[in-house]
């Protein structure tokens, strides 16, 4: 069996705080049933939410159809809450795909193969300050 999972929590960096999500394997629409109602949830506590997203996509190899489906939904279902994603990993569809996740986003979305420069990004500080 492959291993698959999707995790989602709170980092910090110094005084900043981001989303990180990491996927892992194949994402199912299972993975999704389990990690939506969560995010949801806590967004709902939320007055005005603006997030910075890191998502680790360095061991991500893409989705079933529905769970694809599942992460589409849950882009537009939120798709006011995101200040910024930075999407990090090597693969070659990456920069595509941040360029089609802008369309339906308000925040912006960019691609990194380099985590380091992704957080500096995110949250908006020169890399050698981390």
């Amino acid at each position: 069996m492959d291993k698959h999972d999707m995790t989602i929590g709170i980092e910090q960096l110094g005084e900043d705080s981001y989303v990180a999500i990491k996927a892992i394997g194949k994402l199912t629409h299972e993975d999704y049933q389990r990690i939506v109602p969560l995010l949801d949830a806590a967004l709902a506590e939320m007055d005005e939410p603006q997030l910075k997203v890191l998502f680790d996509a360095s061991e991500f190899q893409g989705w079933e159809l529905r769970a694809a489906w599942d992460d589409f939904k849950l882009g537009i279902s939120h798709r006011t809450h995101f200040q910024r994603v930075a999407l990090y990993g090597s693969h070659n569809w990456q920069e595509w795909a941040a360029k089609v996740a802008s369309w339906f986003i308000s925040g912006d979305v960019r691609s990194f193969d380099n985590v380091d420069e992704a957080l500096a990004w995110l949250i908006d500080k020169p890399q050698q300050s981390l």
